[in-house]
């Protein structure tokens, strides 16, 4: 099958159980199925784990910690977020980036996530969040066959 795909959302065949893994656990605090308590934020989260918003402004995983603590994340299912164009790119040694863009409501951000797989299960090492200004993307061309 010959189909043009997106650079934007085009993931390695090989890792598409890993995508449908991680689609799973997207976005991140706002899956009930993987967590709701502060200790399941910590066991999800690399101690070194930082994420940018978007806005731009950075922020610590104690700042999270703390912040999701005070302020329980929504649950996105239940709220009607919806994601798509999703992909995911394998970094290193079971180490991901999952990117895809999340409509919430009137909001539409682009998502990145690095993921790493260990012993324990998979936990995030860093996320970004940025606002969409505009709907179009550069579409020059498309990945390089393998």
């Amino acid at each position: 099958m010959n189909t043009l795909k997106s650079v934007f959302t085009c993931t390695d065949p090989n890792l598409l159980p890993v995508l449908e893994e991680l689609k799973r656990r997207e976005p991140i605090f706002h899956t009930p199925e993987f967590g709701t308590s502060r200790a399941d934020f910590e066991k999800a989260t690399a101690p070194e784990y930082w994420e940018t918003g978007a806005s731009g402004r950075r922020y610590s995983r104690e700042f999270i910690l703390n912040d999701l603590e005070k302020h329980p994340p929504v649950d996105a299912a239940s709220v009607g977020w919806q994601s798509h164009d999703h992909a995911v790119r394998q970094l290193g040694s079971n180490t991901y980036l999952m990117t895809y863009t999340l409509r919430q409501l009137d909001r539409i951000t682009r998502r990145a996530t690095i993921w790493q797989k260990t012993n324990e299960g998979w936990r995030i090492l860093y996320h970004q969040g940025t606002i969409v200004s505009a709907e179009e993307d550069d579409h020059i061309g498309k990945p390089a066959e393998k």
